[in-house]
């Protein structure tokens, strides 16, 4: 195909709300919150919810209980994550199918998609309709001539829109807008910038790069600046995922007290995470311990440890962890996460998959 390359990022609108409005056609147009066991009694977040949930202030993350304080009448469902994943299927399967495309999945509702073509936007309203025929959901697309830019317009084409952001108008467009604005820029991030003056698109994008390296080193540093800038890789990248670490993770209806509670959780989340681990056939060369302490404070823990298949190590170092652990402190959530080791030509970036991780 002729023409000039480009990097369009597709993203399914409320994609996990939409695929239940498809199996529940009576909820269109209604509050729908998805979160846990569907019961906001119980220990949950909000995986999603609808247009229509979302004006009243409800987001991914938040505690069940209070978005359905939130939207009293709203419909609540509960996660069916084998569902999603058949959607996602389909759709990056006709993303797979479009002419010349290169695709890069970074989840179960999103992916770039690269292609060399004239008009890539009749490009993005082909894939429009093409994903709206073999699947009834709806996308919206950014385009760029970086991934950062293409993935920061799609926010600006939501819903079932297209936008572009070219090195032409991108400070135009994003220039006055907060730094946590940028795709991978988060809230730390940019109150870290904030606390050296920096507080918007146009003031990281003029920043001399080496002023951030004593903050955030000498990789972040330089990074962050060029995210001002929307500059970065045009490539992507359709290598296989591998995946780095496997984890699991229990909110306890009725909070850890005892260090015999905790040691069985412990146990019950290395067992799972140890059948992830084993089909992937590498050995566990790292451990993570997630532990969020009443009311809502969250800390992790981790180690190195020496390349192993041996399940009992795996348990011992995960259990020794433990003692890291503030004393005499209720404990409502735990999660375990086992780094493998990575192949040599393994793909860096995003994994496709939605994680508390």
């Amino acid at each position: 195909m002729t023409g000039i390359p480009w990097v369009l990022h597709v993203d399914l609108d409320q994609f996990i709300a939409a695929v239940e409005v498809l199996r529940r056609p009576e909820l269109a147009g209604k509050p729908l919150i998805v979160g846990g066991r569907g019961d906001p009694g119980e220990r949950a977040v909000v995986s999603t919810a609808s247009y229509e949930a979302r004006k009243f202030g409800v987001g991914s993350g938040m505690p069940l209980r209070i978005a359905a304080r939130k939207v009293p009448d709203a419909i609540i469902l509960p996660v069916d994550q084998e569902a999603y994943l058949a959607a996602s299927e389909v759709v990056m399967a006709t993303l797979r199918n479009q002419p010349g495309a290169t695709v890069q999945v970074l989840g179960w509702d999103e992916a770039f998609v690269g292609v060399t073509t004239d008009d890539p936007d009749g490009y993005a309203r082909q894939i429009q309709q093409e994903v709206l025929k073999n699947t009834q959901l709806h996308c919206s697309v950014g385009i760029g001539d970086t991934l950062v830019r293409a993935k920061n317009a799609t926010d600006f084409g939501k819903p079932a829109g297209i936008f572009r952001l070219t090195e032409q108008n991108w400070l135009e467009v994003m220039g006055d807008r907060p730094t946590r604005d940028l795709w991978g820029i988060g809230p730390k991030i940019s109150k870290r910038l904030a606390d050296h003056g920096i507080n918007t698109v146009n003031e990281l994008a003029a920043v001399d790069p080496s002023s951030l390296v004593e903050e955030f080193g000498p990789k972040m540093g330089p990074w962050y600046a060029q995210l001002g800038r929307g500059e970065g890789s045009s490539e992507v990248d359709d290598t296989p995922w591998v995946a780095r670490a496997h984890g699991r993770e229990t909110t306890f209806q009725q909070d850890l007290t005892e260090p015999a509670q905790i040691s069985e959780a412990i146990k019950e989340l290395a067992a799972r995470v140890l059948e992830d681990v084993a089909a992937e056939g590498r050995p566990v060369v790292g451990l993570t311990l997630k532990v969020r302490y009443k009311p809502f404070f969250t800390k992790t823990y981790a180690r190195k440890i020496p390349e192993t298949f041996d399940r009992a190590e795996v348990l011992a170092q995960a259990l020794d962890l433990t003692s890291k652990m503030e004393p005499d402190r209720p404990i409502r959530l735990l999660g375990l996460r086992a780094e493998m080791a990575m192949p040599d030509d393994a793909r860096k970036g995003h994994p496709p998959t939605r994680s508390g991780w």
